[in-house]
């Protein structure tokens, strides 16, 4: 069955085939969406085909990608996705929340959300026979790449910011990349990794950039939409009224806007399939440091005016974010909303995290803060059911953890010391 049909520009709307562009629309610039047949898709599969699989992984929604299977099974390319999901009750009832998860994806092999895009990016370029995959990075998408390129032999060359985190750049190199850091930001490191990629013939993963990032994301929502419904059975089983509530809202960090556009992509695709009847509430959560979609949001436009970043969460701190437009209609779709938050936000929801045993980094953090200033303006209610989205793990910058947290004591090795510690 021919799943992958081609791309549309969520600009202009123009229409390409599969094999007539790689990246972005000729006539605009715009992002591409994927078209997938989901008449044919539709026909061969029911949602239980899919719930049914055991596979835990992403690869389990293998009917919903444009994508064969790459080869390489039982490697960590086959270990990203299928996050677990957990319950938040003490800082629900902090925040005056009936119900409040978590999704954990700092699970992943190169523990951030960044792997499922890799991994499927890899797997195109398996594919199309590509000899080099290139990515630019402020650490998370070039480790994930590095990660997954590695499970399958795939080289792979990361350009990154000379800030970026030391625990980041260690990944890279510990996963066998080729690692360049440029003494710039994240866009120079983007326009650069362009420019190689057509003079040298690699493969750019960029994010924004390459229609495929989204795709990997997308799984993202398909396994939110298997662990609702399996919520909903419970709460039937429990008590029928419990099923009177509001819809999900979906509370995401935002950067570059790929992760929250790849959220909604994967949503639209079980609504054009018939699997669910509306979208989940979802609401983007920006720095206020770097805040361009979210002053386009309020602007009431998809017109991106680039910022000059600077936020201690380095993984959504992007000057100009590539996935702009779609990730401001994400929340404009669905009737939700951006909210920014500033460090200090993000540190507190750091160490907030942490009491429940969640160690998430700035970015992931972020959209907790979101959440509990959302819950403090009234943006969402008491019976809301709210899942938030971790999307990296707190190891990646250990700087920034020691920020969010009191500095341990140093005493002598006495039981005098210790009674004297205040």
């Amino acid at each position: 069955m021919k799943k992958f049909l081609g791309y549309c520009c969520s600009l202009c709307g123009a229409e390409y085939s599969p094999s007539e562009i790689a990246y972005t629309c000729p006539k605009d610039g715009g992002n591409l969406d994927v078209l997938l047949d989901y008449e044919s898709i539709r026909r061969k599969f029911h949602p239980e085909d899919i719930t049914s699989r055991g596979d835990p992984s992403l690869w389990r929604y293998l009917p919903l990608l444009p994508i064969s299977e790459p080869e390489g099974d039982s490697t960590p390319l086959h270990a990203a996705g299928w996050t677990p999901v957990f319950a938040l009750p003490r800082l629900a009832e902090k925040l005056a929340i009936r119900r409040l998860w978590l999704k954990d994806e700092s699970r992943n092999p190169s523990a951030s959300f960044k792997d499922r895009a890799s991994a499927i990016v890899v797997a195109r370029a398996q594919e199309i026979n590509a000899k080099v995959v290139v990515t630019a990075s402020t650490g998370n998408a070039g480790a994930a790449l590095a990660c997954m390129s590695a499970a399958l032999g795939q080289k792979a060359v990361i350009f990154a910011p000379r800030s970026a985190p030391p625990a980041k750049v260690a990944q890279l190199l510990i996963f066998g990349a080729r690692v360049i850091l440029v003494d710039g930001t994240y866009d120079d490191a983007f326009n650069l990794t362009i420019q190689a990629a057509q003079e040298f013939g690699w493969y750019c993963r960029n994010t924004g950039y390459n229609p495929f990032t989204a795709e990997g994301k997308k799984t993202a929502a398909f396994e939110i939409w298997e662990w609702w419904v399996e919520t909903h059975r419970a709460w039937h089983k429990q008590d029928s009224s419990l099923n009177n509530h509001p819809p999900l809202t979906i509370f995401v960090s935002v950067g570059d806007g790929n992760i929250i556009s790849g959220i909604h992509k994967g949503f639209k695709d079980l609504l054009a399939l018939g699997w669910i009847s509306s979208l989940p509430r979802i609401i983007g959560v920006q720095a206020e440091g770097s805040s361009a979609i979210a002053n386009a949001f309020r602007a009431n436009t998809e017109t991106i005016v680039p910022v000059s970043a600077a936020t201690i969460a380095d993984s959504i701190s992007v000057n100009l974010p590539r996935d702009g437009a779609r990730a401001v209609r994400a929340a404009q779709e669905t009737n939700g909303t951006y909210i920014t938050v500033s460090d200090k936000e993000i540190l507190r929801a750091m160490s907030e995290l942490g009491a429940q045993g969640v160690f998430a980094e700035p970015a992931g953090a972020a959209a907790y803060a979101g959440l509990v200033c959302a819950a403090a303006a009234g943006v969402v209610g008491s019976e809301d059911p709210i899942l938030v989205l971790n999307t990296g793990s707190g190891l990646k910058d250990v700087r920034a953890a020691m920020q969010a947290v009191i500095e341990a004591p140093i005493i002598e090795p006495t039981l005098e010391a210790l009674k004297n510690l205040p």
